[in-house]
């Protein structure tokens, strides 16, 4: 089981120190994944979704808060220790394209970490190392004869993606990190990946974090599990995923929500509708009241004043004046 608790990032920008001020990525993020579970986290380009993930991952040191893995923090052991802990925790890079070393085959790229573990395992056969290589590239679908030897030029877009998840389990995870695993990839491909993962996920009982702007990718991956919108490095909206698309509360989430496209004959429920009139601007978060009221169209004296807090529960959100709306509806359909 992952446990984030009161997870916060600042970043300090360059420059003089009269001049440098602070960026405040993640705020304060709380989650929990239980083993085998999913959690997707929804939101716009900068609102914070891949800094936690890449916390999680360990590629990140948070300013403040708490990651447990079954129960151990993994930056309050050994470095040794940690290691071990953020080995079971493996990131799917968003683009193939950068992921994978240009300048060398597949076969390097899925054995250098088993070179590792059988290091570190001292007695593993020498051909243990071909043998996992085979059944990772089996298990996501591709054929270790056709792709084994093949530099990733060589290779279509959705081959590379699988390649790249076919590396993150090789050291044998219990979390994956789904960081836009599916955007950098052609749009006829994205279901089949999106399906590898959610059967890795059933197959494997890994647990998963999906980070993604697609809602509808986010309901497809995350059945049955839940999801958290985040706004400016805060969770503004989290519960089960059917029930935060079908009822949404809060007025970001009911913007996400009538961003998706609808099919035709569902425009009738379009006056429900509305797009966000300014554009997310981080470096204009206010300390006081909601980091949403600057662009919310439901804004009222209070929330410039005074901030929400998220409530506590299956079901929570962080908005003085909650409302469920048929757009709701329109993207549920």
């Amino acid at each position: 089981m992952i446990e984030v608790e009161h997870l916060r990032k600042v970043y300090s920008t360059k420059g003089s120190l009269l001049n440098r001020s602070q960026v405040h990525a993640v705020r304060d993020v709380s989650f929990r994944i239980p083993e085998g579970g999913a959690i997707s986290f929804i939101g716009e380009s900068g609102c914070g979704k891949t800094t936690v993930g890449r916390i999680l991952a360990g590629l990140e040191t948070p300013s403040a808060g708490i990651v447990r893995l079954d129960g151990v923090n993994i930056h309050q052991v050994a470095a040794r220790e940690r290691r071990n802990l953020l080995r079971k925790i493996q990131l799917i890079h968003q683009d193939p394209y950068q992921a994978l070393n240009p300048a060398y085959p597949i076969e390097q790229a899925l054995s250098a970490p088993l070179r590792i573990m059988a290091k570190q395992k001292g007695d593993t056969p020498r051909t243990w190392i071909r043998d996992r290589m085979e059944e990772v590239l089996t298990m996501v679908g591709l054929d270790p004869a056709s792709v084994l030897y093949k530099y990733p030029h060589m290779l279509s877009g959705g081959q590379r993606q699988r390649i790249v998840i076919a590396r993150a389990l090789t050291v044998e995870p219990t979390v994956l990190v789904a960081d836009e695993a599916v955007s950098m990839i052609d749009v006829s491909l994205r279901l089949g990946v999106l399906r590898l993962l959610r059967d890795l996920r059933e197959k494997l009982n890994i647990s998963l974090l999906f980070i993604t702007h697609d809602v509808a990718a986010a309901r497809y991956l995350g059945s049955g599990g839940q999801i958290s919108v985040i706004y400016k490095g805060l969770i503004v909206e989290q519960g089960p995923t059917e029930g935060i698309i079908s009822r949404p509360q809060h007025p970001y989430t009911q913007a996400l929500l009538s961003a998706v496209p609808v099919l035709k004959g569902l425009e009738r429920m379009g006056a429900d509708r509305f797009i966000l009139a300014k554009e997310m601007n981080a470096q204009s978060a206010a300390e006081t009241g909601c980091l949403f009221a600057d662009r919310c169209p439901f804004a009222q004296e209070r929330c410039f004043s005074e901030a929400p807090t998220l409530i506590d529960g299956d079901y929570q959100y962080a908005c003085h004046f909650p409302e469920v709306r048929q757009v709701a509806a329109v993207a549920a359909e």
